[in-house]
């Protein structure tokens, strides 16, 4: 189940479903479903995602009456009957070619929760400089503060098993930017194996 929380995203919605549908139907050897997650949106935004729910097949679209990415991910992967939750932003800044790698390792068991990292050498990043500081700082003081293991937590392409899911969601507090990092931290202090790959990603500046 790939969720892609939206808000006010009238404009590169539908472009963005329909090229990761495609991707989904072509490239993915997995059963697969896009919920489309708006998150209060004032503008066309969910009329637009529910006129791709009926038309795309696998693709479904849920509404919620406040903000909050990490809301968006509780409410859906809560209710989620699939095996394996993934997520991603609409401008799918991350090449959709690192999905597969990071869905393997959760359904072969090696695993119980895989996030893109932007800050492996291997990786392949354009984005501005500003933003590039405040990924770098912020992963630092993570680091730094929290001891934390991971590279990259606010990459916006994570996975996650449904059962692992459901045990940790419960105990995340924050329904916001933060939903990231306080998933990955209370994961890794729960000594759950967290599988980390490398991606190409090329920033959206006018994403929200």
């Amino acid at each position: 189940d790939v969720v892609v929380p939206v808000y006010n995203e009238q404009v590169d919605l539908r472009p963005s479903v329909e090229r990761l549908h495609a991707f989904l139907t072509e490239e993915l050897p997995y059963g697969f479903r896009v919920t489309i997650a708006d998150n209060a949106s004032t503008d066309a935004t969910w009329a637009e995602a529910q006129a791709l729910a009926a038309e795309l097949e696998h693709v479904r679209a849920v509404h919620l009456d406040a903000k909050g990415r990490g809301r968006a991910l509780k409410a859906v992967w809560s209710a989620s009957d699939a095996p394996v939750l993934a997520y991603m932003d609409v401008d799918l800044s991350t090449d959709l070619r690192a999905l597969l790698p990071l869905v393997a390792p959760l359904i072969s068991g090696h695993s119980d929760l895989a996030i893109g990292t932007r800050l492996s050498r291997s990786s392949r990043v354009v984005r501005g400089p500003k933003r590039e500081i405040i990924s770098r700082s912020y992963n630092l003081i993570l680091r730094g503060a929290l001891s934390a293991s991971f590279s990259d937590a606010q990459c916006g392409f994570k996975a996650i098993r449904a059962e692992v899911a459901h045990d940790l969601l419960p105990l995340v507090e924050d329904d916001n930017w933060f939903f990231d990092t306080e998933l990955l931290v209370l994961a890794q202090r729960a000594g759950l194996r967290i599988h980390e790959v490398p991606v190409d990603w090329v920033d959206d500046p006018d994403s929200r």
